[in-house]
């Protein structure tokens, strides 16, 4: 009787899809040999879900979610149970202590973080922050390395204290109130313009410098390329209103 049992006609293997109690998200798609015993395939079920062998009860579906069977005994043959390709079988882990309890693998937020002092993170080497510290010290002086020190000194020759200008980007109006070089903003020539309206970032001084005097967010630094000098004089503010 037992060697007879051995011998399964037909097709020798099946793919199921395997779906586990504990794990919601679980699903996989495993194929099985008909002459696997019970005990075998939990063996294999095991190394997929991590459910021991001996707390591992199989439960098998048919395609329309109909429960055809518990496979609880471990010594018979999968062939026995007569599942098909697309049937489901079900893990239901008896243990409340495995691994797979308590939904800690399947969500991150039940998982206690690793956490570091900024000190500490600082002792550090090869981090992300020393990068970055690293790559912005560079940048800087990479980049004025390729200015000379009398860049734009030519253009700077047609702009003088006192004029009126226009300055791009948004043709902001106002007075030329400093031309010349500001080392504390790089390498080359600087133009130092005080708005007619509070367009400007400060008030003439920048990085601690003073270049010069003028209202409070009325006054802004620019290169040479960028101001226009001419008759320019201030917008009337209801220029546009109608009558």
């Amino acid at each position: 009787m037992a060697s007879s049992l051995q011998k399964i006609e037909g097709d020798e293997s099946v793919l199921l899809r395997v779906t586990h109690s504990n794990l919601k998200t679980f699903t996989a798609d495993i194929r099985f040999s008909l002459q696997l015993t019970v005990e075998a395939v939990k063996d294999k079920l095991w190394k997929k879900c991590g459910t021991s062998v001996n707390s591992m009860h199989l439960e098998l579906y048919d395609d329309a979610r109909n429960k055809l069977a518990d496979l609880s005994d471990n010594s018979k043959l999968l062939a026995l149970y007569s599942p098909l390709d697309g049937f489901r079988l079900h893990v239901l882990d008896l243990d409340p202590s495995s691994v797979t309890s308590g939904g800690w693998l399947e969500d991150t937020s039940l998982v206690e973080k690793y956490k570091i002092s900024d000190e500490a993170y600082n002792k550090l080497e090869g981090t992300f922050r020393k990068y970055k510290e690293k790559l912005s010290s560079q940048i800087p002086s990479t980049v004025e390395a390729t200015i000379p020190d009398n860049y734009m000194e030519d253009l700077c020759a047609n702009i003088k204290a006192g004029s009126r200008c226009e300055v791009e980007p948004g043709a902001k109006r106002g007075v030329v109130k400093f031309v010349g070089r500001a080392e504390a903003l790089g390498p080359g020539f600087w133009v130092g313009v005080q708005y007619d309206e509070p367009l400007g970032k400060h008030d003439g001084m920048v990085k601690g410098v003073r270049y010069f005097e003028c209202p409070p967010s009325h006054g802004g630094m620019v290169r040479p390329e960028k101001v226009k000098v001419g008759d320019y004089p201030e917008r009337d503010l209801f220029e546009d209103d109608e009558i």
